[in-house]
């Protein structure tokens, strides 16, 4: 990677970053002033925001490292240690929301937020930020083709919702009175925090378990080398996904009467060609004589 794409990512992690901060504190002092739950429920994801985004911003500078004698594949797994991390604590804020949100509704003593009109500013302040922070990211990301700026994007894209769903229980409470409405906004985003919590935990879980990466990088990776040319078959192709990173071994047939050299020039163009077209690819290939049947002394045979 460049370091002209480093310092683009780097700038997508400390804005990311940059914009939760001033969201947390505005929403604190946003939720003092109106005790509303659904500020309360976008208060707490921000507050995941922001450690997500510190994070991100981490496994950006630290992915930038190169491999060292105590990691031999880099140090991307990180990544997904963080976001593992992560998924339980926004699983935990999200439990703790919902519960006091539905003791409200079973109860029927929801009280009404005050000062609504300074609520919905910090709301609208929210999404206006955010609008901002995913397009620049979006930008970043088409530019650099990083993952954990992708991530990051789509993760602030699907903040908007609740941040919509608080700035309708504000103007509801104002203006038409209800009440439950705020407790009811609580509950729907405390599920979308849960939902976003189980897939961002998964997806690292399978990374950390050293899950194949996506079926159609692997079709397209077979797609490249089957027409490439000098190679006349391939087989044991093997994948894993850690943190922003997917690892490819790839075994290729090739014609056993040709030099080392020309072999080695074969093997070195279909690793490019592969990182071409998967830039977070890392991609290792083994090289056999084509028709070689395995030794019975192998294990894998």
């Amino acid at each position: 990677m460049s370091r002209s794409d480093t310092r683009l990512n780097l700038s997508a992690g400390l804005m990311s970053s940059a914009v939760a901060l001033t969201l947390v504190v505005a929403k604190l002092w946003a939720l003092g002033e109106t005790g509303s739950l659904a500020v309360a429920a976008t208060l707490a994801d921000s507050a995941m925001d922001l450690m997500m985004s510190l994070g991100a911003l981490a496994a950006i500078a630290y992915a930038a490292k190169p491999a060292d004698d105590d990691h031999n594949f880099g140090h991307s797994s990180a990544e997904d240690l963080a976001a593992l991390g992560q998924s339980l604590i926004i699983i935990a804020s999200a439990g703790v929301i919902a519960t006091v949100a539905i003791l409200r509704l079973v109860r029927g003593d929801a009280q009404m937020p005050e000062n609504e009109g300074s609520g919905m500013a910090i709301i609208a302040l929210s999404i206006v930020l955010t609008l901002a922070l995913v397009l620049w990211q979006r930008r970043v990301a088409a530019r650099t083709g990083n993952a954990v700026v992708k991530a990051d994007s789509l993760h602030y894209l699907g903040d908007l919702i609740p941040n919509v769903g608080a700035l309708v229980a504000l103007w509801a409470s104002s203006a038409l009175g209800l009440a439950q409405v705020d407790s009811v906004v609580a509950l729907g985003a405390a599920l979308i925090l849960v939902i976003g919590a189980i897939r961002i935990g998964k997806e690292a879980w399978d990374a950390l378990m050293d899950r194949q990466a996506d079926p159609d990088m692997i079709a397209g990776i077979s797609e490249i080398a089957r027409n490439f040319d000098g190679v006349h078959g391939f087989h044991d192709l093997k994948t894993r996904r850690a943190g922003s990173r997917v690892f490819v071994n790839l075994h290729i047939e090739l014609d056993g009467d040709q030099t080392l050299h020309e072999a080695h020039a074969i093997g070195a163009a279909l690793r490019r060609a592969i990182i071409a077209a998967y830039p977070r690819a890392d991609v290792l290939i083994h090289k056999d004589p084509r028709g070689v049947q395995p030794h019975p002394d192998d294990p894998r045979s």
